[in-house]
């Protein structure tokens, strides 16, 4: 039986009624996508320390110390901050975290595909069971974990933690298929839905010009990269460890990079980087930090290239928005702000402490970054979206020229004048016709203009003569 259901573009067309599921099943579905993921993030963050010890030189590999090891590694990948003996390990890689939340955000999707779901209250189910899970195995592993433990946690962190990462990720996996994605946009105007887009590429940029940063500082200091990979060990496993340990905190990184883009700048303990100041000292021996100038540059600040050029290709792409300018500004605003919250998020989750020695913390920020991002995004975006969007043409003013208006009232008048003497000269021509004609009428017996027959008397008409008188 066909149905009418929206389709991901938000239209709605005939379709098949997705299949019916009892309680029994729809729970069954659920449970085994919660389970799934939970465990299939297990087993990656299991296979990736197995590798690591397996190659590792002086490592020693067995089964159940992987597993146990990957209690904690588990957590890490939540972004949950774990303590040692030494200090806390705040500053955790977002790379993991990236990729635990991509597992989950397919496994939501897969899930609701199965289930047939298409309606944004649907989704509910979807993203409370997963998170729910996550957060009951994170407080779970942090509990056992103990406090006596080498490694530690703090069981609410873990729980609210794993439940926040894992959600976030569900609601992204539902979000196209339930129309999450169209709910939002209906609730925004259309300007504003420019702005967000234009927001979100702007972002995107921002971090394009920041891993470009970072790509330029580890190409001119390839001999010192080079060279701390050499102290690692030499070691195919120690050379791997390094890699993977590089490559986990490369987003992490290029956050930096972003932040020193727009000014705000980062420090490492008692290193200060950004491109009005610089303040050497010691830093781990990772060679993704051999990027980090020695001195102050001279060309540093050049770097505030980057986001002015941003904003103004936002400004750019939202000089079409709308026709008024004050709304166009309105949609770069929007994009403004959108690339500012962005930022915090990123600035927020990159830094963190590093143990209790010189390297600590790792600060970014993102309360500056975040208002830096939105100024270099607002400001030349503001300015180039007023000057080259088009202008509503103004309504033509009425022309009416004095002199012509003169001209014709003249010519008004002189006409009113020619009548006036018209009507006196007929109304004189009628009263002179009208005065003769009551001369005429009056005038007494006299001569006559013309001279008329001779009258005949009275007698000489009575009689007739006497020469035709009969005898």
């Amino acid at each position: 039986m066909s149905v009418l259901q929206p389709t991901s573009h938000g239209a709605v067309t005939d379709s098949v009624r997705p299949p019916e599921f009892s309680r029994a099943e729809h729970a069954r579905v659920l449970a085994t996508t919660a389970a799934g993921s939970v465990v299939v993030g297990y087993a990656a963050v299991a296979a990736l320390l197995a590798l690591v010890s397996s190659t590792a030189a002086h490592a020693s590999f067995s089964t159940t110390g992987v597993l146990a090891a990957a209690a904690p590694g588990w957590l890490v990948a939540h972004h949950i901050p774990v303590r040692f003996d030494g200090g806390q390990l705040g500053v955790l890689p977002l790379l993991p975290t990236a990729l635990v939340m991509l597992l989950v955000s397919r496994a939501a999707a897969g899930a609701a595909d199965r289930l047939g779901l298409f309606e944004p209250l649907q989704a509910r189910s979807v993203v409370f069971t997963i998170s729910g899970a996550h957060a009951v195995v994170g407080g779970l592993i942090a509990f056992l974990m103990g406090e006596a433990g080498p490694v530690r946690a703090t069981p609410a962190v873990a729980f609210f933690g794993c439940a926040a990462v894992s959600g976030v990720a569900a609601v992204a996996g539902v979000a196209q298929r339930c129309g999450l994605v169209e709910v939002l946009f209906d609730r925004v105007d259309p300007v504003a839905r420019r702005g967000l887009r234009a927001g979100a590429l702007a972002l995107f940029a921002l971090a394009a010009a920041g891993a470009l940063l970072l790509a330029v500082g580890l190409a001119t200091s390839w001999p010192t990269t080079s060279a701390l990979f050499d102290q690692g060990g030499g070691t195919v496993g120690s050379g791997l460890g390094i890699w993977l340990l590089c490559l986990g905190y490369l987003p992490n990184a290029v956050v930096g990079a972003m932040s020193l883009t727009t000014g705000a700048g980062f420090s490492l303990g008692a290193v200060v980087v950004s491109p009005t100041a610089f303040s050497g000292g010691p830093v781990p021996a990772i060679p993704l930090l051999a990027a980090l100038p020695e001195q102050q540059l001279g060309l540093l600040p050049a770097v505030f290239a980057l986001p002015g050029a941003i904003g103004v290709l936002v400004g750019l792409a939202l000089r079409t928005a709308a026709k008024s300018p004050a709304t166009r500004v309105r949609a770069v605003l929007v994009a403004a702000m959108t690339a500012g919250v962005g930022m915090l998020v990123l600035a927020a989750v990159a830094g963190g402490n590093l143990g209790s020695g010189a390297f600590t913390p790792v600060t970014v920020p993102a309360g500056l970054a975040a208002v830096l991002t939105l100024a270099w995004i607002g400001l030349p975006g503001a300015l180039v979206a007023w000057l080259a969007g088009p202008r509503p043409a103004a309504p033509p003013a009425p022309v009416q020229p004095p002199v012509v208006v003169a001209a014709e009232a003249d010519e008004d008048d002189e006409d009113d004048e020619d009548d006036e003497v018209e009507y006196e000269e007929d109304a004189e021509e009628l009263e002179e016709v009208a005065e003769e004609e009551e001369d005429d009428f009056d005038e007494p017996d006299g001569e006559p203009d013309s001279e008329p027959a001779a009258p005949e008397d009275d007698e000489a008409r009575d009689d007739p003569p006497l020469a035709d008188k009969p005898d």
